[in-house]
């Protein structure tokens, strides 16, 4: 008994990558926008997971210039906790020099 071939399973879109300089809080607010308009493209929210990734020398650039982290990362953080996302975003610290925020959406199966 022949078995049926097996159906390649479906490839998930590619990423969606966004990156965000300047201040502290416009960066945070550009990024919530960002994320905002990309949940109404998408529309299943329960299908996405969600990745930060902030460059630590460009953070340190910033507090230099004045900009303060907090509340506004605390304020950002739980604004997130209200899009019904299926779990919180990822954080990811980086060494490298680069764009102050990295926001990178993949669908999840």
């Amino acid at each position: 008994m022949k078995s049926a071939p097996m159906k390649p399973a479906a490839a998930l879109p590619m990423p969606l990558v966004w990156t965000f300089d300047g201040p502290f809080e416009r960066c945070l607010a550009d990024l919530e926008d960002t994320l905002r308009r990309a949940i109404v493209g998408i529309g299943d929210v329960s299908r996405i997971a969600l990745q930060i990734d902030l460059s630590l020398p460009a953070l340190k650039r910033r507090v230099d210039a004045g900009d303060a982290l907090q509340p506004a990362w605390g304020r950002f953080v739980a604004r997130l906790a209200g899009y019904g996302l299926p779990s919180a975003p990822r954080l990811r610290r980086l060494r490298a020099a680069g764009p102050l925020a990295t926001l990178v959406i993949a669908y999840r199966k």
